[in-house]
């Protein structure tokens, strides 16, 4: 631990970034400050244009992910044969696949370079395979098609949240994380209004199942999509052809700034290897991934959204419609909540604001089989959300060098918070509904957990930034630089 601390405040480790030129002017060779300035609000326009496809493609991640739900409305489990928790295995078998490829797709990406390739060519094979998931006839089939779809699906969170982090800096990222994970929390308010129009419109056509055409049109959607990302999304800041030559200095120095080393040197230094071992060795990776397993299992409500829906006694139309409200709410809270997070930069009251929030929601459905009631319960659940993507950036944030274990490190706390949604497909038997009061206090259990967790964390990195400091003061250097954000 200290030999990394050391070299974050190593800042003469990249002469070919810089942290410190030693001109006058640190940005004389943008023109000045003003300059730079422009520049750099010219950079972020360019990124933030083209970025905004990844959530467009995480809509589609997680429409194709939790489909299945809606299928289950319209003939799903009669049409497959299925018993018992064999749908309850076709939802957590995706995760199988999903928690094994995680790290060595990060790893592949970090070493390739190419995300703009990599990512979209990884959509079309998911793609692909959610048509397959239309055309299976029982249970076994079902279960391959989700097996393999969690398999390659699992290339495009980590990967994007990887890319993020090559391009913004720790002040920027929590808000573009929580515009990333909006296509999350879009998917389950607009995932639910296209469910239905397809599943009311489609039924019988060319003699198929409504739920069938679902899988068909939707994979068909993602699949073009990932044919004009790959024309739109950026590579990494020594990888991109359309920067031009004072973008690509600037994007380089600005995550060095940051980070205080630049990014592009210490991959080369760490390389994949070395990165994997530095992830798998601090306890820190470990200690985020079970908190955020238990956030996950909290979550696991998600996946049965429709079901809890139709607990208030409508139609599967209308039980359909209802589920858009709570996560239009939650995405527009979620982008407040990350950019007050960024602006204050501060994490951990933002994330167990919401996650409370989300308590008190688990706490009404036990309570109450009241219409309106429940209803407000399914906001503040949907409204945990807004905490999780907040936990998202801190993750990493708190890893911030080198790139090769800050790839290892953000998938590696994603796969395995994953287990998480294979624990979770189990917390929502039928046999505990229409009340569901067990799962709510399963729910209650990890969501208190993970706040216990994240708070503990909290204190670990207030002692580093302590030492920090001390350290500082030792070598007599009058800057403050880099610090933990808590």
């Amino acid at each position: 631990m200290a030999s990394s601390k050391a070299s974050s405040l190593d800042e003469d480790k990249n002469p070919e970034v810089g942290v410190k030129p030693t001109d006058e002017d640190p940005d004389a060779e943008f023109g000045g400050h003003e300059a730079r300035r422009k520049l750099e609000r010219r950079l972020l326009r360019k990124l933030d244009l083209r970025m905004s496809i990844l959530v467009v493609i995480y809509i589609l991640n997680y429409v194709d992910r939790n489909n299945a739900g809606a299928a289950r409305m319209r003939g799903f489990e009669r049409d497959l044969h299925l018993q018992g928790t064999e749908f309850a295995t076709l939802l957590s078998i995706l995760y199988v696949g999903y928690i094994l490829m995680q790290i060595p797709s990060n790893m592949l990406l970090n070493y390739i370079g190419k995300p703009s390739l990599y990512l979209p060519a990884c959509m079309m094979v998911w793609g692909t395979i959610s048509i397959l998931t239309g055309i299976t006839n029982n249970f076994v089939g079902a279960l391959l098609t989700r097996f393999f779809l969690g398999f390659v699906e699992a290339a495009f969170f980590p990967g994007a949240l990887f890319l993020l982090s090559k391009w913004y800096k720790r002040s920027e990222l929590g808000t573009r994380t929580a515009v990333l994970y909006c296509g999350n929390i879009i998917s389950n308010a607009f995932g639910a209004l296209i469910a239905s129009g397809i599943l009311n419109g489609m039924d019988g056509k060319l003699g198929r199942a409504a739920w069938r055409w679902l899988f068909y049109i939707e994979g068909a959607m993602t699949i073009f999509v990932a044919i004009c990302a790959m024309f739109i999304l950026p590579d990494f800041p020594a990888t991109t052809s359309w920067l031009s030559d004072d973008e690509r200095r600037l994007a380089k120095r600005r995550m060095a700034e940051d980070a205080g080393v630049g990014d592009e040197g210490e991959t080369e230094a760490g390389g994949p290897v070395a990165g994997l071992w530095m992830a798998v060795t601090d306890w820190k990776v470990w200690w985020m991934a079970v908190a955020m397993t238990s956030q996950v299992v909290a979550l696991s409500f998600n996946a049965y959204f429709p079901t809890l829906s139709a607990t208030m006694g409508f139609n599967p139309t209308v039980t359909l419609l209802l589920c858009a409200p709570p996560f239009v709410f939650t995405a527009i809270m979620a982008f407040i909540v990350s950019r007050h997070s960024d602006k204050t930069g501060e994490r951990f009251y933002h994330i167990a604001g919401p996650t409370l929030g989300g308590i008190v929601g688990f706490i009404i459905a036990i309570c109450t089989m009241n219409t309106a009631a429940r209803y407000v319960s399914l906001f503040l659940m949907a409204n945990s959300y807004s905490g999780f993507v907040v936990l998202y950036t801190w993750v990493s944030n708190s890893f911030p060098r080198p790139p090769s274990k800050r790839a290892v490190a953000v998938a590696l706390v994603n796969a395995l918070s994953q287990t998480g949604n294979v624990a979770g497909s189990y917390v929502w038997p039928s046999a505990w509904g229409p009340t569901y009061r067990n799962s709510y206090a399963i729910c209650i259990a990890t969501a208190g957990c993970s706040i216990a967790m994240c708070y503990i964390f909290r204190l670990h990195l207030a002692q580093l930034n302590r030492q920090l400091e001390e350290e500082e003061r030792e070598k007599g250097i009058p800057e403050k630089g880099f610090r933990y954000l808590l």
